[in-house]
């Protein structure tokens, strides 16, 4: 079981293609660009893509490749500047019902992005499925594609918005909700590379497109279901006070918020507490459930409670069984043309096919996925994925596996990059650890081709 995963290291959200080529062969209208202003200069954080950077700026995918000479798949890396030319608009718009001939790195996230449609057109359109897996060559209908004039007037301006947390939100789904990315609440509320949330935390939300009010009614969890998303996993517990504790290091500990310890205890003043005091602590989150160490990495408390809280939520569960993980495993790296005994070598290296497994670093489920990289396969096969669902959990890991088969320079570095995260083995090599899950990993694909 890995104690690093990729976004946690810094790995961009994976390489994006502009499609720029295609759109010149398809007989479509083209976009006429103004000249390129480079009125913005943007560092590149964990997560970033060129097409969530054109969104979140108003120009386009192109516009950037261009002003910054990225390769042919619009390559971007942590800390990396970006000249962002805010003067480039379409002049016209894209005819409707388009066919798009895929092409190495597109997703249908960023194919959506790129014509003005949604994913769920796409996906419905050209009967996708949940995983929606394209393949290259594949023509796909691209369905109610609006003008760019359009979608530029209709878009809700921009304001920076605050947001408090509560059961079943993640940063993810955040963003989603209220048009904003990642990285860009992350960095605003000093997140981390785990951007843990805790219940009853009020976060920045810059960028954000008024949803009318703070709560962001409607969003879901990325790692729950409809069903659980309300308990998510909490619990109610008793807490005695101790000598130097106050009511916001408890609420802290158990990631509740102070007035809901407060409402629940019927407590006046909030800065008298005494030892000994006996608190009902609603919604907290389960403790002990998961550790805190991990090959000689100790984790920081917020990461830990959150693997507690996913592995209470898993345990309250019905999952499949080792042998249905394992199937599971073998259909989707078939589906997505990964090879499937690399699928299989690193899902039993990391859980065993135990769909229930949960870290200390918060990796997820068979193929222990921490949730910002979850994010990142949700971008790379155009869908949102809960990691605690086992076929969205198990489509997260080949996804990834996928892509970093695709750009590595040999399948050990694809493995290591599984491990301790692509951009860490770049720049320093593989870690004495990571050639040890490596050489595990090689020795099981033998065992399962």
């Amino acid at each position: 079981m890995p104690s690093v995963r990729i976004t946690s290291r810094g790995l961009p959200r994976g390489s994006r293609r502009t499609a720029i080529g295609a759109l010149a062969a398809l007989a479509i209208s083209t976009f006429a660009a103004l000249p390129a202003n480079a009125d913005e200069r943007h560092r590149v954080s964990s997560g970033e893509t060129v097409s969530g950077l054109a969104a979140a700026y108003g120009t386009t995918v192109s516009a950037i490749v261009d002003a910054n000479r990225l390769d042919a798949r619009a390559t971007i890396y942590v800390g990396q500047t970006l000249a962002i030319p805010t003067g480039t608009s379409p002049a016209t718009s894209v005819a409707i019902g388009a066919t798009h001939v895929v092409v190495p790195g597109d997703t249908v996230w960023d194919l959506a992005r790129t014509y003005g449609t949604t994913v769920a057109a796409v996906v419905s359109a050209n009967s996708l499925g949940a995983s929606a897996t394209i393949r290259i060559g594949q023509k796909l209908t691209i369905p109610g594609l609006a003008s760019a004039s359009t979608a530029t007037t209709s878009t809700p301006a921009a304001t920076t918005a605050t947001h408090t947390v509560v059961a079943g939100d993640t940063v993810w789904n955040l963003a989603r909700t209220y048009g904003t990315s990642v990285s860009a609440i992350t960095t605003a509320n000093s997140l981390g590379a785990s951007a843990t949330i805790r219940i009853g935390q009020t976060l920045t939300i810059p960028g954000a497109t008024a949803v009318g009010n703070a709560t962001a009614a409607g969003s879901t969890a990325t790692l729950a279901t409809a069903s659980n998303i309300a308990s998510f996993g909490a619990t109610t517990q008793s807490h005695t006070v101790a000598s130097g504790e106050t009511l916001s290091s408890i609420a802290s500990k158990y990631g509740v918020a102070v007035s809901t310890i407060v409402t629940a205890n019927g407590i006046k003043n909030p800065s008298l507490i005494r030892i000994g005091q006996v608190l009902t602590i609603p919604g907290a989150v389960p403790t002990g459930l998961v550790g805190d160490t991990f090959a000689g990495r100790t984790y920081a408390s917020d990461v830990v409670a959150s693997a507690n809280q996913n592995k209470a939520t898993l345990l309250s569960m019905q999952v499949p069984s080792r042998n249905e993980m394992q199937a599971m495993v073998v259909s989707t790296a078939r589906a997505m043309g990964v090879d499937t005994a690399l699928a299989q070598a690193v899902a039993y290296q990391e859980s065993g096919f135990n769909m229930r497994a949960v870290s200390p670093a918060n990796a997820v489920g068979v193929m222990q996925v921490i949730p910002t990289s979850g994010a990142w396969a949700s971008d790379l096969v155009g869908t949102d994925l809960n990691l605690l669902i086992a076929q969205d959990n198990v489509t997260a890991g080949v996804a990834i596996l996928r892509q970093l088969t695709r750009t590595s320079s040999s399948l050990e570095t694809a493995i290591a990059g599984y491990y301790q995260g692509a951009a860490s083995v770049r720049k320093y090599g593989m870690a004495s650890d990571t050639q040890r899950y490596v050489a595990s990993v090689l020795a099981l694909m033998e065992q399962f081709g």
